[in-house]
């Protein structure tokens, strides 16, 4: 059995992979209180504890538009934290699983990006995980770098849950209708992220290491992602102030934010999906799912 340590155990992500991974191994998930990934000696600290043989990663400053004046916080945790991770691994010969975002792209590209596309992070935040990418694969660990876009959960705060909230308050939304993306769900990524970390723990698997883009299938806007979680909650019954043709499209330069979101966040999950032999749902199928979770009648 493996010992698998998970960081941000209170994240979107890390709640679920706690769920996904417990039937691999030895789960140990800690908090930032546990792990400061904006302290070196903090992260080597519980490495050496733990002493885990996997090393899963999804903790991040996630803050986009505060990264732009909180450069050095973004910086700390999702550049130079991922490359102690790794070093370590490499060390230890453990295997690290680690996170990045479709912001490291400029979202300028006219279809779906592929993991060998050129990079242009427009923000703080896009340019602190490319840079955590690079150090992750120049550590000489092994590894895999899931780049994934549009992250939500019944845990946490995210954008469908601040829609179900709106929603019940708020007789009109005006929501963006030109950023293209594929909302993912949380559990998706901890359930693929099980399926790598079966295939790595193999005896006869071969080194896989690099990046992979995942994401659920199809695309939306915003302002379609938006309209989804409404009609699904209307069909579940949620008290709801709003109605479906009052979520209203607006464009990106109606809704200013101090950091750039790329207009095109598509990701082709190919090269995940045949790799690992992964099948990957479409989006609404997670959506859905997660309102039903946080419906009247399950709760």
């Amino acid at each position: 059995m493996s010992s698998i340590l998970v960081t941000g155990a209170n994240g979107q992500v890390g709640f679920e992979l706690q769920r996904s991974l417990a039937p691999l191994g030895k789960v140990t998930a800690v908090t930032r209180a546990e792990m400061d990934l904006a302290s070196e000696a903090s992260i080597l600290s519980a490495l050496e504890e733990h002493k885990p043989s996997i090393i899963v990663n999804p903790a991040a400053y996630t803050a986009v538009d505060r990264a732009e004046s909180e450069r050095e916080q973004a910086m700390a945790v999702n550049a130079v934290a991922p490359g102690v991770l790794a070093r370590w691994a490499a060390e230890n010969g453990a295997y690290l699983v680690h996170y990045s975002t479709d912001y490291v792209f400029d979202g300028t590209k006219a279809d779906a990006y592929v993991e060998t596309d050129p990079v242009n992070p427009q923000s703080v935040y896009g340019e602190s995980k490319w840079l955590g990418e690079e150090a992750v694969r120049s550590s000489g660990a092994r590894h895999a770098i899931l780049r994934t876009s549009w992250v939500y959960g019944h845990h946490g705060n995210n954008f469908l849950k601040t829609i179900l909230r709106l929603a019940q308050e708020r007789s009109s939304l005006n929501i963006v209708a030109d950023q293209i993306g594929a909302p993912t769900s949380a559990a998706l990524i901890a359930d693929v992220t099980r399926g790598v970390v079966e295939f790595v723990s193999r005896s006869e698997a071969p080194d896989v290491s690099g990046t992979y883009h995942l994401s659920a299938q199809g695309n939306t806007s915003w302002h379609g992602y938006a309209v989804q979680i409404v009609r699904e909650a209307l069909a579940k019954n949620f008290n709801l102030a709003l109605a479906l043709d009052a979520v209203k499209p607006i464009s990106t330069a109606e809704y200013p934010t101090p950091a750039k979101r790329p207009q095109n966040s598509r990701l082709n999950c190919a090269k995940l999906m045949d790799r690992f032999d992964l099948r990957l749902p479409g989006w609404q199928e997670g959506v859905n799912d997660v309102i039903e979770r946080l419906s009247p009648a399950a709760n």
